[in-house]
Order: structure tokens, then C-alpha cells, then sequence
């Protein structure tokens, strides 16, 4: 990786990503958000990861998007690249055919929460806090925390937490819906993995076909999902090795009628 502070490593069919920025709370600055999206990219393509978790290194989960790296963007530069560039990372990370678990060992507040969003499980150590406190000092939940966070958390709690500041510790957050599971602190990775080896012991092709159909269900990928499927098909029929067949020879393909289809 080009950026240290996003850490990845394979074990036994299980990815690792961890943010690695402790003396900031994991705060993301746009070098790291570029390399989340690089990682996901990769982690798509292979082969050797099943199941994939995240974390955060330290005593936080994420702060979310650095203020220090932002604030000094002009407005341009803010809305064609911070958010636009935070939206391709967090979009890959949700987007990806291995199913997500996130691991809360701190607070996930702001960015850190829409980051927790992507994931499809979220465990919370008992320490945990989790809210949007952006409104408090005059920006917007800019990485589809009015977007993906409604539609994973509800709009209601949504409402509650970006209008409003609630803060919700681990037992209300998974009341709320917002996590799934909270264990005693320092118990999170554990979990994360011996969930993460459930998942892989069950079928991997259909885990994949599942989570992008409750994708495009929820409205995440709805345009993608239907391509992959049908391309799938496509791309496994006879009908493309005809027509493959014929424009190497460069000849009219065979396609015809193939008589019922049972």
C-alpha cells in the first residue's frame, strides 16, 4: 500500500484493514481515503480473502474526515474532491463482494460512522460511542451520512443524531440498529473473526450473489447488480462462445432457435 496508515493483511481466508493513524483517533486525511479506495480495488479481486474486517488502531474506531486536512480546502476543492473522493472509497468498501464486519474499538463519530455504515456487521466494544456532530460546527455529513446511514440506520435515528447531536453509547446504538453486536472492550477482533469464519463455511458464490441483491434492494448498487447478474449469464451461455467463435472466423454466428427450453 502507498499509505502506511491503512494497514492490510491475509489470515486464513480473512482480510484485515485497519486505520492506522492513533495519534489522530484515525481521523482520515485524503491521502488515507485514497488509499482505502487502492485497497478495496484489490481486495475485489482477490481470490485468498473471504471475509473482511475493519478497525481502527488504538483507542478509536475513527474520527472521521481530519477537520485540520478539510478546513483549509476552498469550497471547489471541497466539494469536487474531499467529498467526491470520500464517496468513491466508502462506496468501493460497501460495494464489495466479501461481506464486511466492522469492529468498533472507539468512538465512531462523523466520518467514522458513515465509515462503519459501509460494513455489512457492525460490533461495538462497550466503550463505544457512536453520533454525527457535524452540523455542530457547520458542515454537512459529507460521506452519505444523510445518504447510506438512512438507509442502513433509518431516517428518524438519522435525524436525531445529525439535527440534534444525540450520542449513543453501545447498548443504545444497538437498540437503535446501528450495531449488531457489543461485547466487553477488547473482545471485538475475536468476535470479528470467529463471526467471519461462519460466513466463509457457508457458500461463497451465493454469499456474494446474496449481499448484492440486499444491496440493490436497500438501493446501494442497483444499476451494477443488474449488470453483473445478467453478465454473468451472459458470459457463461453457449450463445457467446458462437459469437465469439464467429468473429474470429469472421463469419455470420449459428445462433438459431435451440428448441425448447425445459
Amino acid at each position: 500500500m502507498a499509505d502506511g496508515r491503512i494497514s492490510f493483511a491475509v489470515e486464513g481466508g480473512i482480510g484485515l484493514v485497519q486505520i492506522a493513524r492513533p495519534e489522530k483517533l484515525n481521523a482520515l486525511d485524503a491521502g488515507m481515503v485514497e488509499a482505502l479506495a487502492d485497497l478495496c480495488r484489490e481486495i475485489e479481486r482477490r481470490g485468498d480473502v473471504l471475509a473482511v474486517i475493519l478497525t481502527g488502531q488504538g483507542r478509536s474506531f475513527s474520527a472521521g474526515g481530519d477537520i485540520a486536512a478539510w478546513s483549509a480546502l476552498t469550497p471547489e476543492a471541497f466539494g469536487r474532491h474531499w467529498l467526491r473522493d470520500g464517496h468513491e472509497a466508502f462506496d468501493r468498501l460497501a460495494r464489495l463482494r466479501q461481506p464486511v464486519i466492522a469492529v468498533l474499538n472507539g468512538p465512531a463519530l462523523g466520518g467514522g460512522l458513515e465509515l462503519a455504515a459501509c460494513a455489512d456487521y457492525r460490533i461495538a466494544e462497550a466503550q463505544v460511542k457512536v453520533g454525527q456532530p457535524e452540523t455542530g460546527i457547520g458542515i454537512i455529513a459529507g460521506w452519505s451520512g444523510t445518504q447510506r446511514a438512512v438507509r442502513r440506520f433509518g431516517a428518524q435515528r438519522v435525524r436525531r443524531m445529525a439535527l440534534f447531536g444525540e450520542v449513543l453509547d453501545a447498548a443504545e446504538a444497538q437498540a437503535a440498529g446501528i450495531v449488531d453486536l457489543v461485547v466487553e472492550s477488547g473482545a471485538g477482533l475475536a468476535a470479528a473473526r470467529d463471526l467471519a469464519t461462519k460466513v466463509m463455511a457457508r457458500g461463497a458464490i451465493a454469499t456474494e450473489l446474496t449481499k448484492m441483491l440486499v444491496n440493490a434492494a436497500e438501493g446501494e448498487e442497483v444499476e451494477r447488480v443488474l449488470d453483473s447478474l445478467a453478465g454473468r449469464i451472459a458470459a457463461a451461455s453457449d450463445e457467446l462462445r458462437e459469437g465469439l467463435a464467429a468473429f474470429g472466423k469472421k463469419r455470420a454466428p449459428g445462433f438459431g432457435p435451440k428448441g425448447d427450453i425445459r
